[in-house]
């Protein structure tokens, strides 16, 4: 079982219970905008940040607000250099009344059941509210063709938003994380066409209802064709939902019953459609398997999407969809390590090989998951039966074993796909998956491993050897992973699988370090990454933004790590305690550039905060609603947006 210094935030509640960006104009646009004469032709050759500070106790207000300190630098191919100093602008504080676009006011973040109705939070008496997040976390920004919505006077362009929990009630004591469905809403968002600025218009919360509702949302991606595609974390688990608190809590506030959710609904890939005029619909795809899905990524050819497994013994899955740009059919993979794991970045990469688990239609899956329950698809015990045909496995850093009912293989790898890994020898060793992204120029994908502990390490009780996943001691701070990307490649079987696209080998690309407490109460360097989580990537930039979700950082922050000059830079730090969510990094928008982020539950306390705790409590309590709020923004620069292209 993980220590308390090697869980995460979400863990550990578990337990218990961009604004525009830079005008990176071409020279030449910036130069005509300031009446100034410049080569036309002018384009963008490289683009660097200067990292900011991290925040120390000198100034406490910077410890306790988000902060934007650094500056990005373009350089152009007449020579000439533009520095842009960037910002942070959000769009609202989670629990700010915005408009609904309708003429009235709509609650941002706000909770609804089945029946959109809200949510009340009933902890004290005299003061019920509606419920509403302290977590937004997966953010996308796109545009869609013919759209209109009354009230934007330049362009209409949409954020979707996805709220993942919120931590307590407003009587500060009641844990409520995965007790409420997670709300998602569109943000109609009016560009200024002159500038690039994005101000809100219209909020719109998505009726989530057909598809029973959503279960702790969490990283999120846009899809080559425009759709926000969600996520449903640590999915509930089947045998033992129940008699779990928790889930019994979640189904109450959703269905008004504690017996109606059914877990086998929830651990699947939501996907969201904007319209035209502001409002969305969203549909849950079952054949992507049922497993811990942080941020998934949809690869160029439309059908190849690589998916971050956020747990205990997870693996690395790979869904090949049958149709471009469509992923209610398709083949579900997960990999298995060869010789040579290591998180070390001078290793070389050690080859992965693709176990084929299953093909099946959304449809099919949400059939069986209508009408089965656990116990009919395998059997599971917690001790050793003594029984051969029983094989024992580690899932979610529990050992079990279990035995497969006959016939329900399709079953099994779709709505217990971490057990049916596990059973046919997948590579179930890493600990805490999250973001993945992709360098499509270079063909490589990244992904965040949050820690290397655990299922990670040689020795420990949720390692599995020979599975190919194994490190001689637990790295806390985590580690970047690069895949390279290949065609041809067949499965375990032989069979031919039908992507361009696929990872081949894996290796580190960058890595965090522990270190004893600082004085500020750090264990991690605070001059590198630790614990990264939101992972995305700039082609045009040529850039990795990575964000942070540490309990080793006293303020977290998101990182921009060039892939060709190895140079990392601070770019932004959240409030102490809180983590860098939201993040999606657009290198065009209607001819601007935008990076969005938000950040969660500000002030959430761990030991590594002991020293600052007493002074920062009191400002954040301030300017968060006394932590039930948090920022959905973006990066911003002034007087313009950054263009990245040159006209």
């Amino acid at each position: 079982m993980n220590t308390p210094k090697q869980l995460s935030r979400r863990h550990l509640l578990k337990i218990m219970g961009g604004a525009p960006m830079l005008p990176l104009a071409t020279y030449s646009e910036w130069a005509q905008a300031a009446g100034k004469v410049s080569t036309p032709t002018a384009k963008l050759r490289n683009v660097s940040f200067r990292s900011m500070p991290a925040p120390s106790l000198a100034n406490p207000a910077e410890m306790a607000t988000m902060q934007v300190g650094s500056t990005l630098t373009a350089n152009f191919s007449d020579g000439h250099v533009r520095e842009f100093s960037l910002s942070y602008q959000p769009f609202f504080i989670s629990g700010d009344l915005v408009s609904d676009g309708q003429g009235g006011q709509i609650l941002s973040g706000g909770y609804f059941d089945i029946h959109n109705k809200p949510i009340i939070d009933r902890t004290v008496a005299g003061k019920e509210r509606q419920y509403f997040s302290d977590g937004p976390d997966g953010t996308s920004l796109l545009s869609v063709p013919h759209a209109k919505v009354q009230g934007v006077k330049g362009k209409p362009v949409f954020a979707v938003v996805q709220f993942e929990y919120t931590s307590r009630a407003q009587d500060g004591v009641t844990p409520m994380y995965g007790r409420l469905p997670s709300p998602i809403a569109v943000l109609t968002l009016d560009q200024d066409p002159q500038t690039g600025h994005l101000s809100l218009v219209k909020y719109h919360n998505i009726d989530t209802s057909k598809a029973h509702g959503l279960w702790i949302t969490c990283g999120a991606s846009l899809s080559p064709w425009g759709t926000h595609l969600s996520s449903e974390e640590y999915e509930p688990n089947a045998f033992t939902a129940a008699s779990d608190p928790q889930f019994k809590a979640f189904s109450d506030n959703l269905y008004g019953d504690e017996t109606l959710a059914n877990p086998y609904h929830y651990g699947h890939l939501p996907e969201v459609t904007v319209n035209p005029d502001g409002t969305g619909s969203i549909k849950k795809h079952y054949c992507l398997g049922r497993l811990s899905h942080e941020l998934v990524q949809v690869m160029p050819d439309n059908r190849t999407v690589l998916m971050g497994d956020d747990a205990t013994n997870s693996g690395y899955f790979v869904f090949v969809a049958e149709k471009e740009k469509d992923l209610s059919a398709g083949t579900l993979y997960v990999a298995k390590v060869g010789q040579g794991f290591s998180v070390d970045p001078d290793a070389p990469a050690a080859p992965l090989t693709w176990i084929k688990l299953g093909s099946a239609s959304s449809h099919e899956i949400e059939q069986l998951a209508n009408r089965l329950k656990a116990t009919d698809i395998m059997e599971l015990k917690t001790s050793d039966p003594q029984d051969s045909s029983f094989t024992r496995i580690v899932a979610n850093g529990k050992v079990e074993w279990i035995k497969l009912k006959p016939g329900m293989e399709k079953a099994a790898a779709f709505l217990e796909t971490h057990r049916y890994a596990a059973l046919l020898g997948a590579s179930m060793g890493f600990s805490k998956m999250e973001g993945t992204t992709v360098n499509i120029q270079d063909k490589v994908a990244y992904s965040a491993l949050q820690n290397c502990v655990a299922s990670m390490v040689v020795g420990n009780a949720a390692h599995v050897p020979g599975h190919g996943v194994g490190i001689g001691s637990a790295l806390n701070a985590g580690a970047v992973m690069a895949l390279n990307l290949r065609g041809g490649l067949r499965d375990t079987q032989g069979h031919a699988i039908r992507s361009q696209w696929m990872p081949a080998d894996i290796c580190a690309l960058i890595t965090g370090k522990d270190i004893a407490a600082d004085a500020l109460g750090n264990t991690a360097d605070p001059e590198r990454i630790a614990n990264p989580d939101n992972l995305k990537f700039s082609e045009k930039m040529r850039t990795l933004f990575i964000g942070e979700d540490s309990n080793q950082h006293v303020n977290n922050f998101l990182w921009a790590y060039n892939i060709d000059t190895k140079a990392l830079s601070r770019v932004l730090s959240v409030p102490s305690g809180g983590e860098s969510t939201g993040l999606h990094a657009v290198d065009e928008l209607n001819g601007w550039t935008y990076i969005m982020s938000n950040f969660q539950h500000a002030g959430d306390w761990l030991p590594i905060h002991s020293h600052v705790k007493a002074t920062l409590d009191p400002l954040i309590n301030a300017a968060y609603k006394n932590k039930a709020g948090a920022a959905v923004g973006y990066l911003t620069a002034r007087p313009m947006q950054i263009k990245l292209q040159a006209d």
